[in-house]
């Protein structure tokens, strides 16, 4: 088994007022070189937009975008046509693929949006864009893993994207553990601590901490409190693009 542990403390951060940002992966003017990407998972930025502020319109190609809203809701809007809000318990995927334009906004006078945002390499370029959203039950993931993400080619629950990837949410009650197991051959998963404390494997995390591990077929994760985690399964290598 391989691991690497990114403390919370580690991230890049920046606070432009409208938006307060933390990097777990080198991004925008933040730059690590020890924290470039793990496998093709590129971007998991933690972002705080608010009330009555947003991105405005900007492009993106050849990339799948997934946002998990954890507080408040984000208004999308792109140039495939889709304006809709995402709400908390909601997932959003987006396939960038040949290109398109999209926004983000709080439309909140008052409220904050806590949302991730997530972006990972494909596994071809040039895909045709795609949008899709979905609201998964809490309860369907307390003490065992909700499937909200999952490759194209695959049955099963969740949101599909172009890559062999898969993402899973867990609401891990305090004394509980759930052991998670890798779906694919040659991949590795990256565990993020929403909330909470936990044991993953030998290794104690707490909020907003992360460990990408690989060369395992299994891991044990253990809550010490009440915790929601995310993992992130990707492909190890990079594509040949």
């Amino acid at each position: 088994m391989e691991k690497v542990i990114h403390r919370s403390s580690d991230r890049g951060h920046a606070n432009h007022g409208w938006l307060d940002t933390h990097h777990t992966f080198s991004f925008a003017n933040w730059y690590n070189p020890n924290q470039m990407h793990f496998g093709v998972l590129r971007v998991l930025n933690d972002d705080i937009v608010a009330p009555e502020k947003g991105f405005g319109q900007h492009p993106h190609a050849d990339m799948e975008i997934v946002s998990i809203p954890l507080r408040g809701a984000l208004t999308h809007r792109d140039t495939m046509g889709n304006a809709q809000a995402i709400t908390t318990g909601e997932v959003q995927v987006m396939s960038a693929g040949t290109g398109l334009q999209h926004s983000e906004f709080n439309e909140s006078r008052e409220e904050e949006v806590n949302f991730l945002q997530l972006w990972i390499f494909p596994e071809k370029r040039g895909v045709e864009p795609r949008y899709e959203q979905k609201k998964f039950e809490s309860e369907n993931r307390v003490n065992g893993w909700q499937q909200v993400v999952r490759p194209r080619e695959e049955d099963g629950d969740g949101l599909w994207i172009n890559q062999n990837a898969y993402m899973h949410l867990v609401d891990l009650e305090s004394g509980k553990s759930s052991d998670y197991t890798v779906n694919s051959s040659g991949n590795g998963v990256y565990f993020f601590v929403i909330e909470g404390e936990v044991a993953i494997g030998d290794e104690q995390l707490n909020r907003r901490d992360g460990i990408g591990i690989w060369d395992v077929d299994s891991i044990s994760v253990s809550a010490s409190k009440d915790s929601q985690i995310l993992a992130i399964e990707v492909p190890m290598e990079l594509p040949n693009f």
